[in-house]
């Protein structure tokens, strides 16, 4: 069996040591030019090469985003941006506009190349294209089946690595090929600047009656008629691994730090799970328990995608474009004093004296306490934690380590 990679996200420098402490295999990230998610913080010259050495260090290796559909323009500093990503270590660029992979093929010819799922890649005649100009490995299209995967893997060479998504957000247009936000807000979806549209709330006017609004309804449900769920496969990693998939990539570098921790950490187990004994790996799924942790972080109800066929009207949802959060992040540790016992706490949300709260920790485990005690820098005993990321001391009941997290069930 072909080693099983976990693909997490990096939007900036802590959710790249949050995705690699919690046990990601890789991350992928933008810089600040030629990613497709520019609202992300992405990373500057010294950020990625920080983050790069931060990963290598954990035996993580590091994916850079280049996978705009290009303008002339945008090629005036291209050939000094990849050289530069090649001395930084960067382990591989991804790619979809042919234009950059033949530059970058002519400009750091030993770096590895992946085929974005921008590209569209549907078919293993694509997949072999690919293959004899020199990729690495082919990022699958969001649309296809575990079926349609398995015959790609099936007709392509075995040094070609398919990635595939396996979590987070999904897009209504085809493989993030979006117009719409282009179109109603100016903002180019495949220049990284996407508005989001498919998440807004539609209504219908008519022509002589500009101001008057009549709802879309399908059903009595509502007009959010684009909104999708989540993808979800922890609950299908053997049928994912069986269909030639080596690299499960989750979606998400605009999302929080407590969102790449809490879902690589459901993950890595799920995926450790079933490489150490299939019976484990069922007897859990079978109680829910994969699924309830990934389902710790933030999402709108989840959904298998396109992986068993077509997505139907239940994969979609109508009445609200909010998410379901079971649990908020309250804090991420800072230091501990084993001496003491007492966590140097970051708050994050408000948490307060007699809260049961979680710790979540970098190597899978959790324990829950209840805070019997804050104090400030200076000594001061408090009753809450009100003020965004404010220093804080708490005793926990165990050992933690920085980048360790807080989570408190979400009882509203």
């Amino acid at each position: 069996m072909k080693k099983i990679e976990l693909l997490a996200p990096a939007g900036d420098l802590e959710k790249l040591k949050i995705a690699v402490l919690y046990g990601a295999d890789a991350v992928y990230l933008g810089g600040t030019s030629f990613s497709l998610r520019a609202k992300a913080k992405n990373f500057d010259t010294q950020q990625m090469g920080e983050g790069i050495e931060f990963a290598h260090s954990h035996g993580a290796k590091v994916y850079v985003t280049c996978n705009i559909f290009a303008h002339n323009e945008d090629f005036e500093h291209m050939a000094d941006y990849f050289r530069e990503l090649r001395e930084l270590g960067a382990d591989a660029l991804l790619i979809a506009d042919p234009g950059v992979f033949a530059l970058a093929r002519k400009t750091v010819p030993d770096m590895d190349l992946h085929i974005s799922t921008q590209a569209n890649n549907t078919n293993y005649h694509t997949a072999l294209f690919w293959k004899e100009l020199g990729a690495k490995r082919i990022v699958m299209a969001r649309e296809l089946s575990l079926v349609e995967i398995k015959d790609i893997s099936r007709n392509i060479p075995e040094d070609m690595e398919i990635e595939a998504f396996v979590h987070g957000a999904m897009c209504i247009s085809y493989s993030g090929r979006c117009l719409l936000s282009n179109y109603l807000s100016g903002r180019d979806a495949n220049k990284g600047a996407c508005s989001h549209p498919c998440r807004w709330e539609y209504y219908v006017t008519e022509k002589t009656r500009p101001n008057e609004y009549m709802p879309i309804v399908e059903e009595q449900r509502g007009t959010y008629i684009f909104n999708s769920k989540d993808l979800c496969m922890i609950d299908h990693i053997p049928e994912l691994v069986d269909a030639g998939i080596m690299s499960l990539k989750i979606e998400g570098r605009i999302k929080t730090a407590f969102y790449v921790g809490t879902v690589v950490k459901a993950y890595r187990e799920a995926i450790d799970d079933y490489l150490t004994s299939p019976e484990l790996y069922n007897s859990k799924k079978e109680k829910g328990y994969y699924i309830q942790e990934a389902a710790k972080a933030s999402y709108r109800g989840f959904t298998t995608g396109f992986y068993y066929g077509k997505p139907g009207k239940n994969e979609q949802i109508y009445t609200t474009s909010s998410y379901i959060r079971t649990y908020d992040f309250i804090g991420m540790v800072k230091e501990y004093d084993p001496e003491t016992g007492y966590a140097l706490i970051e708050q994050r949300n408000k948490f307060v004296k007699g809260d049961e709260v979680e710790f979540m920790l970098q190597d899978g485990n959790t324990f829950k306490q209840t805070i019997e005690e804050i104090l400030t820098l200076e000594g001061e005993s408090v009753s809450e934690a009100p003020h965004p990321q404010q220093l804080l001391k708490i005793r926990t009941d165990q050992p933690v380590k920085p980048f360790d997290m807080m989570r408190k069930e979400d009882v509203r």
